[in-house]
């Protein structure tokens, strides 16, 4: 697989405007999405975490337009050229669309119960105009051989199969357009755990196959540990950590990432817990953030300077970025500590 970027966000914002009053005067902004940039390279999965309410969801309907952002650039590199996506129009972005898809969380909602299977995955084709009569339904038939479904099944509607089988249905109707970048939204946190891991697996096998690129959305850290070449950490709208994920579970540079992997369960009883246990308070309010580093008012870490400088995301090491004032410094615990 190549290491070459397939997708570069650049100092992305999205703000949601608050509006009071019979004159809908905006009176402030909820930072959803704030300053965050990040790559992702050819064929590789980059994996998105944090608590719910962090920004991952935004950011992942914002690389693919289906939200319009406030600021930033979303640089997609493909045949040799660049093309921000921010800057198109929605006409502009149409040529683009069957490159960038999405898998979405819930498998029950994200599928029309008023179509049949067959009507579903082949919607992007013929959205796209790439393929019509028998050429279509070969199309049909092999995307869904591809996700492990029975094609005897295709004209049958969503109700009648089961949520894992809907979401290989969703995976079907992605991989349909042979794209080359796809957000999987919190693919598998609906589903059973025994299913999630055919999810994954089938995911990693059409990975290899089909040199697909990831952006996995998840706040399932073992999840992400299993499936991601590299992880993003956010907080309250803002990326804290990047890093290769060994690096990262090893050894995390930023206080919340170490708290986010002390929350993982840990299935052997005889293995003493960690020293930090989990993480205290709540999620900030993202209308108005706290002072500082937003992290610091649930850091045990934190020092004055936390309270009055944001810390900028800086380099510490190969491939691996922190924002933290004391990431050089501290000695954080990993999951082999």
């Amino acid at each position: 697989m190549s290491d070459a970027s397939l997708l570069e966000v650049r100092g992305l914002k999205k703000y949601f405007p608050i509006e009071e009053g019979l004159l809908r005067r905006v009176v402030g902004h909820v930072r959803a999405v704030d300053q965050v940039s990040l790559s992702i390279g050819k064929g590789r999965t980059l994996g998105l975490v944090g608590e719910s309410g962090s920004g991952k969801t935004t950011l992942g309907r914002c690389v693919l337009r289906a939200i319009d952002l406030t600021a930033g650039e979303i640089l997609f590199h493909h045949d040799g050229a660049t093309t921000d996506l921010a800057q198109l129009s929605r006409r502009g972005m149409r040529e683009f669309r069957k490159h960038l898809q999405m898998i979405f969380q819930d498998p029950y909602s994200s599928l029309d119960p008023r179509k049949t299977i067959f009507d579903i995955v082949s919607e992007p084709l013929r959205i796209h105009r790439i393929a019509k009569g028998r050429e279509l339904e070969d199309r049909v038939r092999t995307a869904l051989e591809l996700v492990g479904l029975d094609v005897r099944y295709m004209k049958r509607f969503p109700h009648a199969f089961s949520g894992g089988q809907r979401q290989r249905i969703g995976i079907a109707r992605a991989l349909s357009i042979n794209p080359q970048l796809i957000v999987c939204d919190e693919a598998v946190s609906a589903l059973d755990v025994s299913v999630q891991a055919q999810i994954l697996n089938l995911l990693n096998d059409l990975q290899e196959e089909f040199n697909l690129t990831y952006l996995f959305i998840a706040h399932d850290l073992s999840v992400v540990e299993h499936v991601s070449d590299d992880v993003a950490v956010m907080y309250v709208g803002k990326l804290v950590e990047q890093a290769p994920t060994q690096a990262l579970f090893a050894r995390p540079r930023h206080p919340y990432t170490e708290a986010l992997l002390s929350a993982i369960p840990r299935p052997d009883p005889d293995q003493p817990l960690p020293e930090t246990g989990g993480i205290e308070g709540e999620l900030p309010d993202p209308a108005n953030p706290p002072s500082g580093c937003y992290f610091h008012p649930r850091c045990p870490y934190a020092e004055a300077i936390c309270r009055e400088a944001e810390p900028p995301l800086v380099q510490v090491a190969p491939q691996h970025t922190a924002a933290c004032h004391f990431a050089e410094e501290l000695e954080l615990n990993g999951l082999e500590n």
